[in-house]
C-alpha cells in the first residue's frame, strides 16, 4: 500500500527537500503541495491524501486552522487524512492548539529523514506520534499549572480507569512507546496495547496524542516526571 502525502509549507525549498526524501521510498508518494492553509484545504479535498505534512506558521490561513478544517470536513467520510505537524522550538504556543484541532503528531523541522519516514508510516497506520523533545517542552509549558505532589489527586474524569490503566496513561504522557511501557511494567507489548485501547475508549480520546494532552491538563503527571 502506497502512502499518499500532501506537503504543506510556505517555503518552496523545504517542500522540495521533503519531496526528495519521501519519493525515494517505494511505499510513499507525494500527491501534491501547498504553500498556505487555504490551498492545503483545497488539495486535501481534491487529492485525498493519507497524511498531510503540515507547517504551522504560514501566510493567510495558518496550519492550525487548516488542520481543524481538514479534519472536521473529512470526519463524516470514510477517508480522514492524518495531519502530522512540523514545528520549531519557537512555536511552543501553538502545539496544544494544533493537537486540539485534530493533529495526529508533532515533529521538529530538523528531524532526521529516517525518523520523518517512520513518523509518516506510524500516522498513516492510524497511530499518533510526538517527538520526545516536543513532549519535554509540553511538560515544561504545563509545569506551572500542575499541582504539587501533596496536592495531587486523581481527577474525576480519570476515575473510570483502573490503577494499571492510570499507570499506562502516565507512561504514555512521559513519551514512552508501547515497547518501552512493556519493559517498564514487565508485561507483554500485546497487554500494553490492550491497556492503551482501554484508556482511549474509556476517556473518549481519538489517539495517544490526546491522551498526552489530557494527562498534562488534569495534572496526572508532575513537573520533572519525565525519565
Amino acid at each position: 500500500m502506497t502512502i499518499r502525502v500532501l506537503l504543506v509549507d510556505d517555503q518552496p525549498l523545504l517542500r522540495t527537500g521533503f519531496r526528495f526524501i519521501l519519493e525515494a521510498e517505494q511505499d510513499v508518494t507525494v500527491v501534491g503541495e501547498a504553500g498556505d492553509g487555504s490551498t492545503a484545504m483545497d488539495q486535501a479535498r481534491a487529492l485525498l491524501p493519507d497524511v498531510v505534512l503540515m507547517d504551522i506558521r504560514m501566510p493567510g490561513m495558518d496550519g492550525i486552522e487548516a488542520t481543524r478544517r481538514i479534519v472536521r470536513e473529512a470526519a463524516p467520510s470514510a477517508h480522514v487524512p492524518r495531519v502530522l505537524v512540523l514545528t520549531t522550538f519557537d512555536l511552543d504556543e501553538y502545539i496544544v492548539e494544533a493537537l486540539r484541532a485534530g493533529a495526529s503528531g508533532f515533529l521538529l523541522k530538523d528531524v532526521p529523514p529516517d525518523e520523518l519516514l517512520q513518523a509518516i508510516r506510524v500516522v498513516a497506520a492510524g497511530d499518533a506520534i510526538v517527538a520526545p523533545s516536543v513532549t519535554r517542552r509540553l511538560l515544561d509549558r504545563f509545569a506551572s499549572h500542575l499541582p504539587t505532589a501533596h496536592q495531587q489527586a486523581t481527577p474525576a474524569r480519570l476515575d473510570r480507569l483502573t490503577e494499571r490503566e492510570l499507570e499506562v496513561l502516565r507512561l504514555i504522557a512521559k513519551g514512552l512507546s508501547n515497547a518501552e511501557i512493556a519493559r517498564e511494567l514487565v508485561v507483554s507489548e500485546t497487554t500494553v496495547k490492550t491497556h492503551v485501547g482501554n484508556v482511549l475508549t474509556k476517556l473518549a480520546l481519538r489517539d495517544r496524542v490526546q491522551a498526552v494532552v489530557l494527562a498534562y491538563e488534569t495534572g496526572l503527571i508532575t513537573p520533572g516526571a519525565l525519565p
